[in-house]
């Protein structure tokens, strides 16, 4: 009880990690913080866009309870006046930080990241952010351009440095303040990298050789799949080296050799990021406060390297809505940490350590709409009521039950829990499943297709995820009342996880599986 939480949020970031058995990807610092940490296998977004998903996950709340689908309304105005995560544990005595991108910033959190609501003190941007999509990638001609894949040198970068250098540093000077003020903290440290572009120190190259990189395993749009799942990776279009590559649209495909180098920079990265984790957390142990800290690691939702011959989120497949997600609980998934021991030494990428597994693995169907529930519970709060079936007049409840229960099997080293059930509303003896959804504008694939404004959306795809399926359904959506009408099915989709892991074949409409 009354433990700090350093929550860490990442951009766009799929399990590409040691620690979810990458063999590729050098993730040294992320793995070890797995190897003291409950890592969940299959963990799934509610939204794959940034901002719905945020605000979810940050209220508790689902896509069609947020009424938030694009980026462009507040929900404490447009839907409800939900309480948020960081708010309830300000309630409950905690100083609240944010560093970097936790809400998404506009509209969608009041311009102010939710602040005062949220936050004991305004949140902190790197001032090098508003350069992200400018023209800094130098190219083979020696000009500047606002490329996709944009290895850079730091020091010629505005100010000398990149955004995620700068949160690191501030999330550090933060973690000393609260040291000396020995107050307890919630803080949030949102990472924008692997975001788009992929701008990242070039040094971070050198551990992906190019030769080294495959395509996805399956680069082609799979023959069963419905127009309306598609999604045509619009934003990447329009960066400069995309542009002059003049790929057929909606389908493309891009050159085998420029997937390639996407996917080294989504790799390098990822590396690059790893290390800002790996200092942020080494600073936890210099502070003294690995002992007293839940830490938590997720993304808000994953990103298409190439499969399906997309690119980007945008749609309700595993690799757009599966992330990471560990939690390290001082005394839980690990024994107690005595003062002064180190638990977070930092790993250099360069000198690469293999070998970190996770401390614990849970297999477990889960959802991101479930972190405020476990994290109050893992906290000692009271945790928030479950929601009613109607709850846009409800300030604090949840749509996401907590998986506490699955941190204590693992302490009390039980492969499965016993399913008990003293609270009906609480009953887990059904299989999990995690529920995901994506809008569109139309049955084919439109230029707003990955984006549409919430006046476009005409189509709503469904998707639950069990431990053995995937089954999306794209229904009728009315945009004026919130409404989907599951009478009108547009198209269907059914893929065994067993014999189809990557989501190649739909058997929809096999009436073999009737």
């Amino acid at each position: 009880d009354g433990m700090n939480v350093l929550f860490i949020v990442v951009d766009d970031l799929r399990p590409v990690l040691g620690c979810y058995g990458d063999k590729l990807v050098k993730s040294p610092n992320i793995d070890q913080l797995a190897s003291q940490s409950l890592v969940f296998s299959n963990a799934y977004a509610q939204q794959a866009v940034c901002a719905p998903s945020r605000v979810s996950f940050l209220t508790g709340r689902r896509p069609d309870t947020t009424r938030l689908y694009d980026f462009y309304s507040y929900w404490r105005v447009h839907a409800g006046n939900y309480s948020t995560l960081p708010q309830y544990f300000k309630e409950n005595g905690y100083v609240t930080l944010s560093v970097g991108k936790v809400f998404h910033p506009g509209v969608s959190s009041n311009y102010s990241d939710d602040y005062p609501h949220s936050w004991s003190i305004p949140p902190f941007h790197p001032s090098t952010e508003k350069y992200e999509n400018d023209k800094t990638c130098r190219g083979k001609d020696g000009k500047l351009y606002a490329n996709l894949v944009c290895p850079v040198d730091v020091t010629e970068m505005p100010s000398g440095t990149l955004p995620d250098i700068q949160s690191t540093e501030e999330a550090i000077r933060l973690l000393n303040v609260m040291k000396t003020n020995k107050q307890k903290f919630f803080l949030a440290v949102g990472y924008h990298k692997p975001h788009i572009p992929l701008r990242y120190p070039q040094e971070f190259l050198k551990l992906y050789p190019l030769e080294n990189i495959t395509l996805a395993p399956d680069p082609w749009v799979p023959e069963n799949l419905p127009s309306v799942a598609y999604n045509p990776w619009t934003d990447i279009r329009q960066r400069d080296d995309v542009e002059a590559l003049n790929v057929s649209f909606p389908y493309g495909p891009l050159p085998d050799d420029f997937q390639r180098q996407i996917r080294q920079s989504y790799y390098a990265a990822v590396s690059y990021l790893d290390m800002q984790v790996g200092l942020l957390l080494n600073a936890l142990d210099d502070v003294g406060l690995s002992n007293s800290t839940i830490v938590v690691f997720t993304a808000d939702h994953g990103w298409s390297l190439g499969e399906h011959g997309e690119w980007a989120k945008y749609s309700n497949f595993d690799v757009a809505t599966r992330v990471p997600l560990m939690f390290y609980v001082p005394g839980m998934t690990t024994s107690s940490v005595t003062q002064g021991e180190r638990v977070f030494p930092y790993l250099d990428p360069f000198s690469h350590i293999l070998g970190l597994v996770p401390k614990g693995r849970s297999e477990k169907v889960v959802e991101l709409v479930s972190l405020f529930s476990t994290l109050a519970e893992l906290a000692g709060l009271q945790v928030p009521p479950v929601c009613p079936e109607m709850s846009f007049h409800v300030a604090l409840c949840t749509e996401g039950a907590s998986i506490v229960r699955y941190l204590n099997a693992l302490q009390e080293n039980m492969e499965e829990e016993k399913d008990g059930c003293d609270d009906t509303s609480r009953c887990f003896n059904e299989e999990p499943v995690a529920f995901s959804q994506y809008p569109r504008p139309a049955d084919t694939p439109q230029w707003n297709s990955d984006k549409p404004k919430l006046k476009d959306i005409r189509i709503m795809g469904y998707s639950m995820r069990t431990i053995d399926y995937r089954y999306t359904v794209w229904v009728q959506f009315n945009p004026n009342n919130f409404s989907a009408n599951f009478e009108d099915v547009h198209a269907g989709e059914l893929y065994m996880v067993e014999t189809d892991p990557n989501q190649d074949y739909n058997i929809y409409n096999n009436t073999s599986h009737g």
